[in-house]
């Protein structure tokens, strides 16, 4: 792994990372923006495309600026001087399907609510899926689909580069997401600090 890819990979973490955090500060421990004051829609043509791709969760407000945004982030390089290719856009999007995963799973990890004790089918209604030893299907199927577009970027680039550093920063992230496991308790007693009693200044 080149030292750019290894910045890449722990500047992709702490961007997840961040996102877990503002979201646990905003939804509390009640995920899938269901307490918040977004809209929701399961019914009509948009709504039921939606939860067929989604696994049956909803589309809300949160979730439009929510998913768009870090889409959005991550194309900013091609508006800052770096050339466009197709196997340059293959391989962004492939590295947002791995946020999108790592992000929403350490959402669970850092929430005191959820812990990786909790995470489990049954007890997350928003994954009502299959769920494969202890992750449920939609991680698989993202982290396969990244890889696939990964090779699909090798394919146009001529070359096995793009794959080959797709899965090195795949390793680098599981290796990352693994630390962050053990060392959740740390997170959940700051969190817990933050809220004692006569913390709040407001």
């Amino acid at each position: 792994m080149s030292e750019f890819e290894l910045g890449l990979t722990l500047v992709l973490f702490a961007w997840s990372f961040g996102l877990a955090g503002i979201e646990i500060e905003i939804e509390g421990g009640v995920g899938w923006a269901e307490r918040l004051p977004t809209w929701y829609m399961k019914r009509g043509l948009t709504g039921r495309i939606y939860g067929i791709v989604m696994g049956q969760r909803p589309l809300t407000g949160y979730h439009v600026f929510a998913f768009t945004i870090p889409m959005l982030v991550l194309h900013l390089p091609y508006v800052m001087g770096v050339d466009w290719t197709l196997a340059g856009e293959l391989r962004t999007v492939a590295i947002y399907f791995v946020v999108a995963v790592v992000w929403d799973y350490l959402w669970f990890v850092l929430n005191p609510a959820y812990t990786v004790q909790r995470f489990r089918r049954g007890n997350v209604w928003w994954f009502e899926v299959p769920w494969i030893w202890r992750f449920p299907r939609d991680y698989y199927l993202s982290w396969l689909l990244s890889i696939g577009l990964a090779g699909l970027a090798a394919l146009a680039d001529g070359s096995g580069e793009p794959l080959r550093r797709h899965l090195w920063m795949l390793l680098g992230l599981a290796i990352l997401v693994a630390i962050t496991v053990l060392l959740a308790p740390l997170y959940h007693r700051w969190y817990r600090h933050m809220r004692r009693a006569g913390a709040d200044d407001r």
